[in-house]
């Protein structure tokens, strides 16, 4: 059947091919004399690998092999340099090979959902234009660092894996959008999501989450979703702390930083001289209550707000936990405030 359908095609020199549903276990050499297809369709069949000949199908745009029975990326895919979206879920595959990755530099749209994946190669960061990429319901324990190497990509979909975390240089995702990570075992967001200013929805239901990164209430978001998490619950209880005692390491930091607010601080012209210090002090934090930066020494709290009235979220997830970090006891101890300390079970 199959080469009869091509030997068709061949003499059509169609741009778009469907296959989809018929059965095939194999795909014919012939398929490499379709030279002028953009789109093909070859979902829901039993296709096990893909003949060299697929490689002279350099005009391909988008390619569907979606349920499937490849049990690892055909070689020959790795010639298509103007493939732009890619199908590959319900397969049995278990790597990406990163020979692959590197011919596929125009991709923009990778769905490998439901397919036996259990680590992601940090060669993935080769695929440079990368937009979408969806790896839902595979067994990935995490995610390389090098997928936020990826700048265009907006919608990361990695839902019904065993996720732990997720990579602490997600700051550098600058165009994210979309974060759906549910049905995981996350038990803590990293700080950079707040450096999201473009995210609009995170998906994080079902996960071990107890609490939200600091800067959180600074993201444009739209739509939170953080159901079955033990999230912590709002049961104040009175307290008051004994005033810590800070490291001179942390009163100089403290002070040179308050001493680079003032425009005339000699400080401001010395620390150029002083590269490594400037560089140190960049890692500061500013506390929640009184504004002042501090280095390593801080107090975590936890302040709980209304995810649709003070996020400007369009669902109502309800009174949310965001983490808070104070610089002394001394905010801790001021009355007026709503940063409560946390008390885990």
């Amino acid at each position: 059947m199959a080469d009869t359908l091509l030997l068709r095609a061949v003499k059509g020199k169609p741009k778009c091919l469907n296959l989809s549903s018929k059965h095939l276990t194999q795909i014919p050499r012939l398929i490499g004399k379709l030279e002028c297809l953009n789109i093909l369709h070859l979902k829901n069949n039993k296709i096990q690998d893909l003949p060299v000949e697929f490689s002279a199908l350099t005009k391909l745009i988008v390619l569907n092999i979606g349920n499937n029975e490849l049990e690892e990326i055909p070689a020959s895919l790795g010639q298509l340099n103007n493939l732009e979206t890619l199908h590959l879920f319900g397969n049995k595959i278990k790597k990406l090979p990163n020979k692959i990755l590197g011919g596929l530099r125009s991709l923009t749209f990778l769905n490998l959902n439901n397919n036996d994946l259990r680590t992601v190669t940090p060669s993935i960061n080769k695929l440079v234009n990368l937009k979408y990429l969806s790896l839902d319901g595979n067994s990935l324990t995490s995610l390389p660092s090098e997928l936020c190497a990826i700048s265009p990509l907006t919608e990361l979909h990695a839902a019904n894996n065993q996720l732990t975390a997720l990579p602490l240089e997600i700051s550098f995702l600058v165009n994210l959008t979309k974060l759906h990570v549910q049905k995981n075992k996350i038990r803590e967001l990293p700080e950079g999501i707040g450096k999201l200013y473009n995210l609009k929805v995170i998906d994080i239901a079902a996960n071990e989450l107890r609490i939200f990164p600091t800067e959180l209430n600074k993201l444009p978001l739209k739509e939170l979703y953080c159901e079955e998490n033990p999230l912590i619950d709002h049961v104040p209880i009175k307290s008051v702390q004994e005033e810590e005692v800070l490291t001179l390491k942390e009163i100089c930091a403290r002070f040179i930083m308050s001493e680079l607010k003032t425009r005339w601080s000699y400080l401001r012209i010395a620390i150029r001289h002083y590269p490594s210090v400037k560089e140190m002090l960049g890692q500061a934090s500013k506390c929640a209550f009184c504004n002042r930066s501090f280095l390593n020494t801080w107090l975590e709290c936890v302040t709980f707000v209304d995810a649709k009235k003070d996020l400007k979220t369009m669902n109502s997830p309800g009174r949310i936990p965001i983490r808070a970090l104070l610089c002394s006891y001394k905010c801790f101890n001021t009355p007026g405030h709503r940063f409560y300390g946390v008390a885990f079970p």
